[in-house]
């Protein structure tokens, strides 16, 4: 071979060998174009597993379940009160009937909001605040759950809450318009002292009854009026009602209104009947874990089954550990103590007063960790004495200028610690 023919046969080789590498590179870049398209797909939806929620008028858990950790978002809104999750694109798998209106939560919807994006509406039964929220890893299974803790408040503090948010998010706009002047004062003048008067029982809720047919519903309501009447002429006391008509009211819903209205005082009225047809006169009871006696422990159970009487479920109570939330109990049952004793003081001498009036035990109707609360029975329509003073308007009048003095005397006290409105 010439050496002309040598360098041709070297040139065609080092071709070959470039060709090579060339088809090497291309493969490569064929291999590679699946993964490319892969990393660029977008990622299945988010999937809400299950619904689930616990609690009662003045305190609500919700936990929803979800395949993976979701990137989420809340907002308030009011009229009607709303709380609004906004989450990626979602398919729900809930079980409908996960969904039924409990505790503060009335209605929930779910559903797209728009390309990417879906969410979930829970509509409360009045003012709420969110007390915590939480997503957590399960422990025991894959996936992640959300945790809202939702407590009931008052219209003040919700607009409050709209306003802060409003700050932040620029995103309420409308919803504040919607709740203004329901609530803040803003007028530099003291907050009047509040009291929420709680006829018992309503609607078909009868609660006791005479052996002449007289029911309690219709005379707590009728001593209820009296006694809002008789307040309403005292300057700086605003009076309020848990129902001025023959309405059923869950006892939660009754302890939400008195703290949706930041209530100073709630009163709770009743008229029971006992098997002691000999025991009569009024007593006030106040909230304790322990009953200081078996009437009362009676009356407390009796009145407790006021809801399921009426058909309505009971509701399982969130446990909550909060020393702060301790430390109001404690001072709402001292003035409690303290108001129970001025209304015995009042009626002392005035009207017949069961032996030991001040009594105690678990009414769930005076739990309000915020409100100081008593429960006064106007006397027992199982005594033909009571029952015929109780239906005597004259005598319903005496007993509301007695105990409306003590209130009076009770705000006195406790007013310089509300001027703030806070």
């Amino acid at each position: 071979m010439d050496l002309q023919s040598h360098y041709k046969v070297g040139a065609s080789f080092q071709a070959i060998r470039v060709l090579f590498v060339l088809l090497a590179l291309f493969c490569l870049s064929l291999a590679n174009v699946p993964s490319t398209f892969a990393a660029d797909s977008p990622a299945p939806p988010l999937s809400a597993l299950t619904f689930r929620m616990a609690g009662d008028d003045l305190r609500t858990r919700v936990v929803v379940m979800f395949d993976r950790e979701p990137k989420l978002s809340t907002r308030l809104f009011g009229n009607p009160h709303r709380l609004v999750i906004d989450l990626p694109e979602t398919r729900f798998g809930f079980d409908e009937k996960s969904l039924e209106a409990r505790g503060l939560v009335s209605h929930v919807r779910y559903g797209l909001a728009g390309k990417g994006c879906s969410r979930l509406i829970l509509t409360l039964r009045g003012p709420f605040d969110v007390e915590n929220l939480r997503v957590l890893k399960n422990e025991d299974a894959s996936g992640y759950r959300l945790v809202a803790d939702i407590v009931a408040t008052s219209d003040r503090k919700f607009a409050e809450k709209l306003k802060e948010q409003k700050g932040k998010t620029g995103s309420t706009e409308r919803a504040r318009q919607q709740v203004a002047g329901s609530a803040l004062p803003g007028n530099g003048k003291p907050r009047p002292f509040t009291v929420m008067i709680d006829p018992g029982h309503g609607g078909i809720d009868s609660g006791a009854e005479s052996l002449s047919g007289i029911k309690e519903k219709n005379l707590t309501l009728a001593f209820g009026k009296e006694l809002r009447d008789r307040l309403s002429h005292e300057r700086n006391i605003k009076v309020l009602m848990t129902r001025e008509d023959d309405t059923f009211l869950r006892l939660a819903e009754r302890v939400r209104l008195a703290r949706q209205h930041e209530a100073d005082l709630f009163i709770s009225i009743h008229a029971d009947t006992i098997n002691q047809h000999d025991i009569r006169g009024a007593t006030v009871y106040t909230i304790s874990d322990k009953a200081s006696d078996a009437v009362a422990r009676a009356m407390a159970e009796r009145e407790n089954k006021s809801d399921s009487l009426a058909g309505a479920l009971p509701e399982e109570q969130p446990e909550v550990t909060d020393i702060l939330l301790d430390l109001t109990r404690r001072e709402t049952h001292t003035l409690s103590l303290s108001f129970a004793e001025k209304v015995i003081g009042e009626l002392q001498g005035q009207v017949n007063l069961i032996n030991n009036p001040h009594r105690f035990a678990g009414f769930q109707v005076l739990r309000a960790p915020d409100v100081p609360s008593v429960l006064i029975e106007i006397g027992y329509l199982s005594n033909p004495e009571d029952e015929k003073l109780i239906s005597n308007p004259e005598w319903r009048k005496k007993l509301a200028d007695r105990i409306a003095l003590a209130v009076k005397a009770f705000a006195a006290r406790k007013r310089p610690s509300n001027l703030s409105g806070g």
